[in-house]
């Protein structure tokens, strides 16, 4: 009979070469990953019978990440976690539904054997249920916490103060550029085609514009807006699984990218009629006593859309030629 494959999983060097000692002592083929990142790439690319891993990890992830990815992999590997805390609070329903057992820290070697051993030993043993969803219907219901995330990257770059806006105003947009990524992960489309004209994104760039900011608060909103996209489908990998993991985010980094370019495109081709002679349009307001408070003047869009787009295919063609 063949070794029971187990994938190990922790942090500590330390635990890691210990760990793996005793369990190829028992005969197990043991693979070891220091990092969440590195064991979902085993995970990936390689089959398993045990997943033991460490449950608080530094840096992006954790362990039930990892435990998550695995149960997608194949729902019928042992699962067990190990933790320091056996008063665990974190996603503890969650744990429940993804493991087979929480092991706590410090680990007894004969204990943990025991327990590998009966676990693999159950016959037919039931594989965890899976729930699994297309990233686009995750990312649609998770819009709120995206605007979320998104409007408080905004305010620690500082990129919309120069203008005073409500957070209602400052966001407008997203609803429209959130709904258009969801429609490419459910239609896809090639990578890099821009066959997806986004008449919200082009408006958008007017509208900053008009606004008197500058095209960088462009960039910083896109870049703003992918990295909440990326964190939202993190702490639902769960959910998502990793084989829709890659093409998620490539599709993401895509049509943020195709937003941004269209954006651009409105915002050099807007006319600028009536603009601020400074870059302080706020301070300047101030100044003059003579003249109430108000928000921004409404937008009256003065870009060719077809001009436009194929302006926007143009650059994006020269770039991907480059």
């Amino acid at each position: 009979m063949a070794p029971a494959k187990l994938l190990l999983v922790d942090d500590d060097e330390t635990v890691l070469a210990g760990l793996a000692v005793v369990l190829e002592a028992e005969e197990y083929k043991v693979t070891t990953a220091s990092s969440v990142i590195e064991a979902l790439r085993h995970i990936a690319s390689e089959s398993f019978d045990v997943l033991l891993s460490d449950l608080h990890m530094p840096g992006d992830g954790d362990g039930l990440i990892v435990a998550g990815a695995m149960r997608h992999a194949n729902p019928k590997v042992v699962t067990l976690l190990l933790s320091a805390n056996p008063d665990m609070t974190k996603a503890a329903a969650s744990m429940l539904r993804q493991v087979d057992d929480v092991i706590t820290k410090p680990v007894k070697a004969g204990s943990l054997v025991q327990v590998i051993r009966q676990r693999l030993a159950q016959e037919n043993p039931l594989p965890h249920s899976l729930t699994i969803e297309s990233a686009a219907s995750v990312l649609e219901r998770e819009s709120a916490s995206v605007t979320q995330a998104w409007l408080q990257a905004m305010k620690e770059t500082g990129g919309l103060t120069a203008v005073p806006m409500t957070e209602e105003e400052q966001c407008d947009y997203l609803p429209d550029a959130i709904d258009e990524i969801v429609y490419r992960l459910r239609y896809p489309q090639r990578l890099g085609s821009m066959t997806l004209f986004s008449m919200a994104a082009l408006q958008h760039g007017v509208r900053r514009r008009r606004q008197g900011l500058g095209a960088t608060v462009l960039v910083e909103e896109a870049r703003a807006l992918q990295v909440a996209l990326f964190h939202a489908v993190q702490n639902n990998l769960d959910l998502i699984g990793v084989g829709q993991l890659s093409g998620t985010l490539m599709v993401i980094a895509d049509e943020v990218n195709a937003q941004l370019l269209q954006s651009l495109s409105g915002y050099e081709n807007e006319k600028p009629v009536g603009f601020p002679q400074d870059n302080h349009p706020a301070l300047k307001r101030e100044k003059d006593a003579g003249e109430t408070s108000r928000g921004p003047e409404p937008v009256e869009f003065a870009v060719k859309a077809p001009e436009t787009a194929i302006f926007v295919r143009k650059h994006m063609s020269s770039r991907l030629s480059s």
